[in-house]
């Protein structure tokens, strides 16, 4: 049964509760939900989900990072999470916290091998994705970023349907094909109502180490065409750098990463702000007995 007092799109919404297909754990308070897609397998969404759940914790933001990608797991790896699990508790399953206090919930928290393969079809995927929503503890988060799955098919779609998404975030490299690939997503997100908050240009350019100079590997002029036929905004330029690949623990000390990072949350912010939400962090009571 569906809680519009938990619900992200609660405000903007006309639907009654009665009609309502998102179900909401009674126990959790989110406030905003932002996908983090692309289309393209292989472009750093997961990345960009892990650098900006950083800098949002960082800001004072209370983040959690749900995996939807179940076939191909990488957040746990990305948090620098080994052997962690996801235990069962009375209000749900409990997220396994990162070291910067990120909340985290991914299928490899709930197989015994992370190296073990998953050998499902589409409809049990997308109803475990839907489960990490329904049946995961999160308590009060102020942003619950959810790493999705390459491709258009059955999970986007649980996702986008399901999970009442304040806004979207795409992710793609300077390349015509990535590029092509990535548009079908964002025009799959504007079918869907999702907000399209702007796109994250990963591997944008090189950084010469000796002069400091930017190389970059595609023309200015396309990528700005691109936005523009769009009609999406360009969040920041992540430079490719093996840090960034490696996700290092020092990866948000580098100037050309800080910059970037420090973009797209300012504006992921404002658009949350312009939606007149409220940080969880700003309530004086914690309506969560365990995070």
């Amino acid at each position: 049964m569906s809680s519009c007092n938990t619900c992200p799109s609660a405000s903007g919404c006309t639907q009654d509760s009665a009609s309502c297909m998102v179900e909401n754990n009674a126990h959790n308070q989110v406030k905003n939900v932002i996908a983090v897609m692309s289309g393209k397998g292989g472009v750093g969404k997961s990345t960009v989900t892990a650098l900006l759940a950083k800098k949002l914790t960082k800001l004072g933001y209370k983040v959690g990072v749900l995996d939807a990608d179940v076939t191909g797991p990488s957040i746990p790896r990305l948090f620098g999470i080994k052997d962690g699990q996801a235990l069962s508790t009375e209000y749900g399953a409990m997220p396994v916290m990162s070291s910067e206090n990120i909340a985290t919930m991914s299928l490899n928290y709930l197989v015994d091998d992370e190296e073990s393969p998953v050998l499902w079809r589409g409809p049990i995927i997308s109803g475990t994705v839907k489960q990490f929503w329904t049946d995961v503890y999160w308590g009060e988060l102020d942003y619950l970023l959810i790493d999705m799955p390459p491709g258009t098919g059955d999970v986007s779609l649980t996702v986008m349907q399901s999970i009442p998404l304040t806004g979207a975030v795409v992710v793609s490299t300077p390349h015509d094909m990535v590029s092509m690939i990535v548009a079908k997503s964002i025009n799959m997100a504007k079918k869907m109502n999702v907000p399209i908050l702007g796109l994250v240009q990963n591997m944008s350019y090189v950084l010469c180490p000796d002069c400091n100079k930017k190389i970059e590997l595609f023309e200015k002029n396309d990528i700005e065409s691109y936005l523009k036929r769009l009609d999406i905004k360009l969040l920041g330029e992540l430079p490719m750098s093996s840090k960034v690949a490696n996700m290092s623990s020092h990866v948000m000390y580098e100037t050309e990463i800080h910059a970037c990072m420090d973009s797209v949350s300012d504006k992921v912010i404002e658009f949350v702000n312009s939606k007149k939400a409220t940080p969880v962090s700003e309530k004086k009571e914690s309506l969560n007995p365990l995070l």
